[in-house]
C-alpha cells in the first residue's frame, strides 16, 4: 500500500490556472485585457516548476493557430468564441472568456504531441511577444528556448512550502512580480518590455515576497480591441 500511495505521489501532474483579468491601455483610445497565466507542475516537459505569465485572448488565437499547425491529427479544443460586442464593462463577458481559456489550456496541457510544441512553454513561461516567439522558436534569435523561460519566467517565490503549492488552487492568485504584472491601470511593467530585448540574457529583477490575495476585475470606460 505505502508503496501504491509513494508510486502516485510520484506520478506527473501539469496544473494550471487563468485569472486575474486586468486593463492595459495601448493610447488614449484603446484598452484591452490580459490574463494572468500560473503554472505549477512537476513535468519534465517544462523548464520551470513554477511561473506566471499575462497573456490576451488575441495571444490565445494565435498560439492555437500555431499548435493546430504542428499537430495536424489532433483536434484541438475550441477557444471561446470572438464576441464584437465584448466590453470591458461586463464583468460577465470577461468571466465566460477567463473560464474558456482555462478550459483550452486544461485540456491542450494534457496532451503530449502538443506538449512538445516549443512555442506553447514560451507562451506559458516567457514574457515574449507573438513576434519574438515565433523567431525564438524557429532558432532565430541569439537566446534559446529555455533562456527566454529561465530569464523572464516569475518563481513565485511568495511560497514556502510543497503544501502552499498544492493549496494554491483554492485560493485568487495575486502576482507581485515586476516581469509579470501590470504597475498599475494603462501602465504596462517595464520589466515586462525588457524582456522584449535581444538583452533578455541579462538577470532579471528579483521577486518581492507578495501575500497571497484574491484580486478583482477592473472595468474601464475604453471598448477592447481584438486584433
Amino acid at each position: 500500500m505505502e508503496d501504491m500511495i509513494g508510486s502516485l505521489m510520484m506520478q506527473e501532474f501539469v496544473s494550471v490556472w487563468v485569472r486575474d483579468p486586468k486593463i492595459q491601455k495601448e493610447d488614449f483610445w484603446h484598452a484591452h485585457i490580459d490574463y494572468e497565466i500560473c503554472i505549477h507542475t512537476n513535468s519534465m516537459c517544462f523548464t520551470k516548476k513554477i511561473s506566471c505569465v499575462r497573456r490576451r485572448y488575441s495571444e490565445f488565437v494565435w498560439l492555437r493557430q500555431r499548435l493546430q499547425e504542428n499537430a495536424l491529427l489532433v483536434e484541438l479544443p475550441r477557444l471561446p468564441p470572438r464576441n464584437p460586442f465584448f466590453s470591458l464593462n461586463n464583468a460577465q463577458q470577461i468571466t465566460e472568456r477567463m473560464k474558456g481559456l482555462q478550459q483550452f489550456l486544461d485540456v491542450i496541457l494534457q496532451n503530449p504531441v502538443v506538449l512538445s510544441d516549443s512555442r506553447l512553454h514560451l507562451f506559458l513561461q516567457s514574457q515574449l511577444s507573438v513576434t519574438k516567439m515565433e523567431a525564438c522558436a524557429s532558432g532565430q534569435t541569439r537566446f534559446s528556448v529555455d533562456q527566454a523561460i529561465q530569464r523572464c519566467g516569475c518563481e513565485l517565490r511568495r511560497f514556502h512550502s510543497e503544501d502552499e503549492l498544492r493549496g494554491v488552487d483554492k485560493a485568487c492568485w495575486d502576482s507581485d512580480c515586476e516581469s509579470t504584472s501590470s504597475s498599475g491601470l494603462g501602465q504596462s511593467s517595464e520589466a515586462a518590455m525588457a524582456c522584449e530585448e535581444d538583452t533578455l540574457i541579462q538577470d532579471a529583477t528579483p521577486i518581492e515576497e507578495a501575500l497571497l490575495t484574491c484580486a478583482s476585475v477592473s472595468v474601464c470606460g475604453e471598448q477592447e480591441v481584438e486584433p
